[in-house]
């Protein structure tokens, strides 16, 4: 059997890294598009917390984040430990304690279902302070510590040198997609046409572009976050994840003294791949907002990444009744790095014909 990913992002490379495991003839396909998410995102591992009001989408979520320990542990077996993935806890902030204890009930709720939420505690001001030093000192705060980040373009890195290593074929080039007179779809190259048993179609916000030629269209747009990286002059490699209760976004610290504010979700925004100046003040005052302390930190980029977004905030994920070979798996949003390893390897199981264990019926992506 012989299968064909396309899209190097966190859900393709995962599938393809999936696929590769199981000794398959697997080629993955990608084009460095600027403004790519994978590459642009910080990692929040942590469902738990979502203020998403969605079963159908805290199902994947939290398969997700429940997927990361196996994921990270096979990659390590290959030689991949740079991953950015570290279990650091998070905290939801607040300067309403009534809010916090109301959030606990909830957590409590779901760790009683799934253990590996972890600890759940409430921090009264200035408590949170001893985890996350540079936080306001009248913020309350949640903790939860079975909470992860991730640096999502090292994951990408990873996986994608985890396949090549179990014998994948990679390519970078920008390919198409035909239809073919057997009802299946081949896949157009520079290098001739390629066919394949099984094609999964990952391209993120550009999956549209790809599924044209074949005269369908799935409800996705691109959706514009721009992201600010801080340094310090401390080591920042255990800092909680920090979610603010009364704002989308952010703040995500890494090993390399590194914090991220993030992040803009700026709709219609199509493909504008710059910055902006209400954009970068966005982001730096809803993050100084909530944690004072780095008005002094460095300024050492901001990045743009386009979200592919469905309506309804879940993945487009499973087959298409018009093309026997194809899959697409996109559609992830915000959620793109907790739960796109999950649904890459789900992908991978639909082209194998392996059992599911998930109705995948809410993420149909002709819906």
């Amino acid at each position: 059997m012989k299968y064909v990913v396309i899209g190097g992002g966190i859900v393709g490379a995962c599938a393809a890294y999936f696929l590769s495991k199981k000794e398959c003839d697997v080629t993955l396909i990608d084009k460095a598009f600027d403004g790519k998410a994978t590459s642009a995102g910080a990692g929040i591992i942590c469902p738990w917390i979502s203020t998403v009001d969605d079963p159908d989408w805290y199902a994947i979520a939290s398969r997700g984040a429940l997927y990361y320990p196996e994921l990270i542990a096979s990659l390590k077996e290959d030689g991949e430990i740079e991953t950015g993935y570290r279990f650091t806890g998070a905290l939801a902030t607040s300067e309403d304690l009534a809010e916090l204890k109301e959030l606990k009930e909830k957590v409590d709720e779901k760790k009683a279902v799934q253990s590996e939420v972890g600890d759940v505690q409430i921090l009264e001001a200035p408590e949170a302070q001893k985890l996350f030093p540079p936080l306001d000192k009248h913020l309350h705060a949640l903790y939860v510590s079975g909470s992860a980040r991730l640096d999502g373009k090292l994951l990408a890195n990873a996986l994608v040198e985890g396949f090549k290593k179990n014998g994948g074929k990679f390519f970078e080039e920008k390919v198409t997609l035909s239809k073919q007179e057997d009802g299946k779809i081949a896949v157009d190259t520079s290098e001739g046409t390629v066919t394949a048993d099984q094609v999964i179609v990952a391209g993120g916000a550009w999956t549209n572009d790809l599924l044209n030629p074949l005269g369908l269209n799935i409800n996705v747009e691109a959706q514009r976050g721009q992201i600010a990286h801080l340094t310090v002059g401390e080591d920042t490699s255990n800092w909680p994840v920090v979610l603010p209760q009364d704002s989308s976004h952010y703040m995500v610290a890494f090993d390399d003294n590194r914090i991220a504010f993030g992040a803009t979700r700026e709709v219609g925004s199509g493909f504008d791949y710059r910055l902006t100046a209400g954009g970068v003040q966005e982001v730096l005052n809803e993050g100084l907002g909530v944690a004072p302390g780095l008005a002094d930190a460095t300024l050492k980029e901001v990045r743009v990444g386009f979200r592919p977004m469905s309506p309804d905030l879940k993945p487009l994920l499973g087959r298409v009744p018009q093309y026997s070979n194809l899959i697409i798996a996109t559609g992830l949003g915000a959620s793109g790095l907790t739960m796109g390893p999950y649904v890459g390897s789900l992908a991978a199981k639909l082209a194998l014909n392996e059992q599911i264990e998930l109705d995948l019926a809410p993420y149909d992506p002709m819906r």
